[in-house]
């Protein structure tokens, strides 16, 4: 039986969670419990705050209480790689982990942001990524993982625009070993306008409070554009709402945050995660703290 179906812990309960800083504003939690719940397995995941200069102490924590599996979040995504026995190829590519599986002492890290948002897209506007022409706003760690998920769907061309241009340059070098990929200023955006086949924000701006920024100007979308934000707080940021009014088809950034938990799960457990309840969990959680702010 799941903790959720039980309603306590018992000796046999499984432990998982995740790290970050700050980490109370983590749907995670509420996700994956009901999760376990759904699925029947007896597991309980809790939210820990772990400041930087105690990530080493933590992850050691991990074999010592015999954790099954962690979630990693900011700021701890790339500082973890050095406490880990093995890291996924994907998760070296991007050099970035946000998920750990513990097999008897042995922790391994994965990448699950990228996969997770590819699944996402895919399901939630069926586009075809294959051959696609592809501009990425950002190159930080969610830039990182988001290109390189894409760049294994054999897409035409990506491009890389951000503030700092020599940032988007660097992962586009890294990415020329996949496809073919170029980095520029974000002056030099309007520039791919022409043959852009989707448009992705991996940045954080227009994220809650601020929800009035936009990440890139939006005079320049055109109908039958894919425009997506990795932003689920709100659910439908201006950048989307502008680009709908610009005929374009949008994608929020929720079925991202499901899907890398699913993964997550999926590696824990060896069983498929119920990612529809996962959703409406996470839904009916954003839903209860918007009203409880207004």
């Amino acid at each position: 039986m799941g903790l959720g179906d039980q309603g306590r812990l018992d000796s046999y309960t499984q432990m998982f969670g995740v790290f970050g800083d700050p980490v109370r504003h983590s749907r995670s939690p509420v996700m994956m419990n009901r999760a376990f719940q759904a699925t029947g397995v007896n597991g309980a995941y809790a939210a820990f705050h772990v400041k930087p200069a105690e990530l080493k102490q933590a992850v050691e924590g991990i074999r010592a209480l015999g954790f099954r599996g962690v979630n990693v979040t900011i700021p701890h995504k790339v500082e973890v790689m050095n406490y880990l026995d093995e890291i996924d190829e994907g998760a070296r590519f991007i050099g970035a982990v946000n998920t750990i599986v513990n097999e008897n002492g042995m922790l391994t890290g994965y990448n699950t942001d990228g996969i997770g948002y590819v699944r996402s897209l895919k399901e939630e506007t069926g586009i075809t990524l294959k051959g696609s022409r592809i501009v990425i706003i950002g190159a930080g760690g969610a830039a990182k993982g988001v290109a390189y998920a894409l760049a294994k769907e054999s897409p035409e061309r990506i491009v890389i625009v951000n503030r700092t241009e020599e940032k988007a340059r660097e992962l586009a070098d890294n990415l020329s070993a996949l496809v073919d990929a170029e980095g520029m200023g974000l002056a030099a955006l309007e520039n791919s306008k022409e043959s852009c086949t989707l448009v992705v924000n991996t940045t954080s701006v227009g994220m809650f409070p601020d929800i009035g920024e936009l990440p890139a100007p939006t005079s320049w979308l055109k109908p039958g554009m894919t425009v997506s934000d990795l932003i689920y707080n709100p659910l439908e940021t201006r950048w989307l709402k502008e680009a709908a009014e610009a005929g374009c088809v949008t994608h929020g950034g929720l079925g991202m945050f499901i899907y890398q938990g699913a993964f997550a799960f999926e590696y824990w457990t060896g069983i498929e995660a119920p990612a529809a309840v996962m959703r409406e969990t996470v839904l009916a959680s954003l839903l209860q703290a918007s009203t409880a702010k207004s």
